[in-house]
């Protein structure tokens, strides 16, 4: 069923800014687009209430890169593109493009990177009155939260399962990242997160409805339905303390102790789950093996682990914020969300550059000062906040230097995640049922195979509900599946092509069987993404997707902080607190900015 919403963007509705430098802003006053930061204890030092409130939230799954490619004809009758060729119709008309001198040093901010984290950061901090320059590789702004267009359809670059898009509580970051500069984007309700087709036949609706979702899950294992209430109730607890809290960053000890004497007994409770992971709670309620193996699905849609590695706040964040504000699908695609930030940026009087590749964060007596581009210029500011992985940042941008201990303890605790097999198709809409979901989470017959490379299969649909994202009478396609780097290396052109060939024709196979039968002879354009492709166009460490633990983890001890170990030097996105997602690495965002505020506020 294809809904025929407008496809025109409500972007920003622009309120011009005037900045008057000369008089430093307070950057410790209180500000409504705020979010919480957490990461390691560095010491024993730090405050209770910094511990009290390592809270955390992820959606669903982050997944990087598309590709674009030279066309060959196969015989299964539509056009293949396989050749990792990522380009765009045309490149966004950015005012601030330009006219930088070959050296400059008048900025409060440098943020690398213009992913989703990257352009909350720096625009939190342009609405307080900082200058910043945000540096892009690549021609557009959202990195995994981009977009991509080709004949006549507009393609997101990651998942369109959209939280913090809502229009009520303090967890609607996206929204009030938008609202800061003065943008507001249409949305569309999912009526359905997500469509589980599980081993055994086991379907299960994520309805937006909370009461509709426990219906359907207490039918399938009705014998359950007092354990289920009881852990669904758990995470209701975690998400209500959490919702309840003004958001700021937790490096903040003043906010610290203020929301802990404001709210001792939410404090409390977040505090209480802390150490505490999904599947063990739920192991204390449920104890069929099949519901157990269907909450490590849904936390493996969360964290990309399942439930005994999942930490309880992050998937009590997700599990209920989904009947909270719901999902939300924003009208045009994901990518007008960063398209949104971009503009907004400059509306407030800062500037972004693209195709500025930075190949070195610039450190003087320890301190980062700048960067260096790999044309030569060397750009300057007073902080440099780096929207990179943290492999990316400490092992590429500041190659050389001594990796400090606190992130070689991050090493100790966290792997790269692996990268994603990516297939973006355009089908001819009469191969889809007019029931067909949006989202849909496909592990046909091995529980055993979740985490396994290909084992599991991530669909969006999201013409279902935005039907101008597609030429008239198509849908969109996307897909994608677990798959490391390592599996493909070492492959000639020939081999490498022909692999990508053979595993998007398995996994077609696997959906026609499942889902849509004649999926097959419906499709009408295909293009193929591998983790080198993600690597190659996202700039992200063997095409990673963020960190994953090693071991079963304590809860949410253990993801970094924004702050680094060298002064003036500042990280965001998936690899900080609270970790992968669009709304998790829009609170990253928000915390950045706030500790980058309170630490050069009064020497603007």
């Amino acid at each position: 069923m294809s809904l025929g919403f407008s496809s025109t963007l409500q972007l920003c509705s622009f309120r011009p800014r005037i900045h008057n430098h000369a008089k430093a802003p307070s950057f410790l006053n209180s500000h409504n687009l705020n979010s919480m930061n957490s990461g390691f204890c560095n010491t024993t030092s730090k405050c209770l209430c910094f511990n009290l409130l390592r809270i955390a939230s992820l959606d669903g799954n982050k997944i990087p890169g598309k590709v674009k490619s030279t066309s060959r004809k196969v015989n299964k009758g539509f056009l293949l593109r396989s050749k990792s060729v990522l380009s765009v119709d045309k490149e966004v008309a950015v005012e601030g493009n330009g006219g930088l001198s070959r050296e400059s040093s008048n900025f409060d901010a440098i943020v690398i990177g213009s992913g989703i984290g990257g352009l909350v950061a720096a625009t939190q901090l342009a609405v307080k009155g900082a200058r910043v320059l945000v540096l892009e590789k690549y021609v557009i702004p959202g990195g995994s939260s981009g977009y991509y267009q080709r004949d006549g359809y507009t393609f997101d670059v990651g998942s369109s399962v959209m939280f913090g898009f809502s229009d009520k509580g303090n967890l609607n970051l996206i929204t009030q990242a938008l609202a800061a500069v003065g943008c507001k984007m249409e949305v569309i309700p999912d009526p359905t997160t997500v469509h589980f087709h599980l081993p055994n036949n086991l379907s299960v609706r994520i309805y937006r409805e909370y009461n509709d979702f426990i219906s359907e899950l207490t039918s399938k294992f009705p014998h359950e339905k007092e354990g289920i209430l009881k852990f669904y109730g758990e995470c209701w607890k975690i998400f209500n303390a959490l919702n309840s809290l003004e958001l700021k960053s937790l490096e903040e000890p003043l906010y610290l102790f203020g929301q802990f004497f404001q709210k001792p007994l939410e404090c409390l409770t977040l505090a209480y789950y802390l150490p505490q992971n999904a599947g063990d709670i739920a192991r204390k309620y449920i104890k069929d093996p099949e519901l157990l193996s269907f909450i490590d699905a849904e936390c493996f849609i969360v964290s990309t682990v399942n439930a005994l590695q999942t930490p309880m706040i992050n998937a009590s964040m997700v599990l209920c914020d989904r009947h909270f504000g719901g999902i939300n699908y924003p009208v045009g695609g994901v990518g007008g969300i960063a398209k949104s930030l971009a503009n907004g940026l400059l509306d407030q009087g800062s500037e972004i550059l693209y195709r500025a590749n930075v190949t070195n964060i610039i450190l003087e007596n320890g301190k980062a000062v700048g960067v260096r581009l790999s044309d030569g210029r060397k750009l300057f500011a007073k902080t440099v906040i780096s929207n990179a992985t943290r492999w990316d940042t400490f092992g590429k941008l500041l190659k050389g230097e001594k990796l400090p201990d606190e992130e070689e303890n991050f090493q100790k605790v966290y792997v790269k995640a692996p990268s994603f097999l990516s297939i973006h198709m355009g089908v001819k809409a009469e191969v889809l049922p007019l029931d067909t979901d949006c989202h849909h989470f496909v592990l046909e017959d091995d529980w055993a195979r979740l985490e396994e490379p290909y084992g599991s299969i991530f669909l969006s649909i999201p013409t279902i509900l935005d039907s101008s994202l597609a030429p008239i009478g198509r849908h969109i396609l996307h897909i994608f599946t677990t798959s490391s780097i390592e599996d493909w290396e070492g492959l000639s052109p020939k081999d490498y092509e022909a692999k990508k060939a053979m595993l998007a024709d398995e996994i077609i196979s696997r959906l026609e069987k499942k889902l849509f039968p004649g999926l097959r002879s419906s499709i009408t354009f295909m293009e193929v993404g591998s983790p080198k492709t993600h690597r190659r166009y996202l700039a992200r460490d063997k095409g990673t997707y963020g960190p994953m633990p090693r071991s079963t983890p304590k809860g949410l001890l253990g993801m970094p902080f924004n702050t680094t170990a060298i002064d003036g030097l500042y990280c965001v996105g998936d690899s900080c607190f609270p970790g992968q997602g669009v709304i998790a690495v829009a609170f990253s965002g928000v915390m950045c900015a706030h500790r980058v505020a309170a630490d050069i506020g009064s020497s603007l």
